[in-house]
């Protein structure tokens, strides 16, 4: 009986090793090609011929020749090296070549107000390489949906998923408004315990009266609870209805970035903020990812290094 462990680790260089007798037509001259001993290929044309139970080679004290069995099986796993040794190479270069199909997971906040610029200047840097944006709330698994790289935000620390997270950016939950709301409103508030008169626009993480714990750069902590006037699914759209007007909300520095660069919004309460959190990378290689991912997480890790 054949080892299993030996047929799956040695089944191809044995095979390839009939392979370079048939083309060159001694075992001598195959050692010397695979840069093996000619016992070490006699060896191998053995167990394979006896893992096949046929016999491939027709032997003389001069030369070998392919039998009639071994001329159709040559001529079958010769094609079948080829597409092997062009999958390995294609694998090898995608460590190494920037090109292929990215496929990028990432929350609907970033993938609303983050992504869209980044993803266009990262392909106007490399336009050989293209992206498909997975927006979704939901954490999908990465090898079930083919998914390079997830981007995925916590304020707590991620759990053991099985996959390698590298930290890409700091960033805090802080308060933000439109300058037109602030303007109508005496300039908004100077103090959490003012916060509450106003209009607060939360997502759903902050269910019924919304309580707001804060926390200033000096650690003290304050908490303030207001019935919120508009209540709604996501960051995303707390992002849209605070620039509409509709009051102050909570939003993630990196999603209110571009638009407090703007001017659309300003910050309320700058040296308060709701919680602080890490945005990670996440993608089944790591370190190993293929050169598109590894160049894509590094794209992304510069660009956000600059969010207060």
């Amino acid at each position: 009986m054949v080892d299993k462990s030996e047929t799956l680790g040695g089944a191809i260089d044995d095979v390839r090793a009939f392979c370079a007798v048939v083309e060159f037509g001694t075992v001598s001259a195959a050692a010397r090609q695979l840069e093996e001993t000619k016992g070490s290929i006699s060896r191998r044309l053995s167990r394979l011929e006896t893992r096949l139970g046929a016999t491939l080679l027709a032997r003389t004290p001069r030369a070998v020749s392919p039998t009639e069995e071994g001329t159709a099986f040559y001529t079958k796993a010769r094609e079948a090296l080829r597409w092997m040794d062009d999958a390995v190479e294609g694998a090898r270069q995608s460590q190494e070549v920037l090109s292929g199909h990215l496929r990028v997971t990432a929350p609907i906040d970033l993938g609303m107000d983050v992504l869209p610029r980044l993803v266009v200047k990262f392909r106007q840097l490399h336009p050989q390489i293209s992206v498909e944006l997975l927006i979704t709330d939901s954490s999908l698994d990465l090898a079930a949906n083919r998914v390079d790289l997830a981007l995925r935000a916590s304020v707590e620390g991620l759990p053991d998923m099985g996959y390698r997270a590298s930290k890409i950016a700091d960033f805090h939950i802080g308060l933000y408004a439109a300058p037109d709301y602030l303007a109508a409103h005496g300039g908004g508030p100077e103090a959490p315990s003012t916060l509450a008169e106003h209009a607060l626009v939360v997502s759903r993480e902050f269910p019924g009266a919304a309580h707001l714990p804060l926390t200033d750069k000096r650690g003290r902590s304050a908490q303030v609870v207001a019935r919120p006037a508009i209540r709604t699914s996501d960051y995303a759209s707390v992002l849209r209805l605070v620039l509409a007007g509709g009051g102050i909300g909570p939003i993630p520095s990196l999603v209110a970035k571009t638009s407090v660069a703007s001017g659309a919004l300003l910050p309320v309460l700058p040296e308060w903020s709701v919680s602080k959190g890490t945005l990670y990378a996440i993608s089944l290689g790591g370190r190993g990812a293929p050169a598109r991912v590894r160049v894509f997480r590094e794209f992304v890790r510069t660009e956000l290094a600059d969010v207060p």
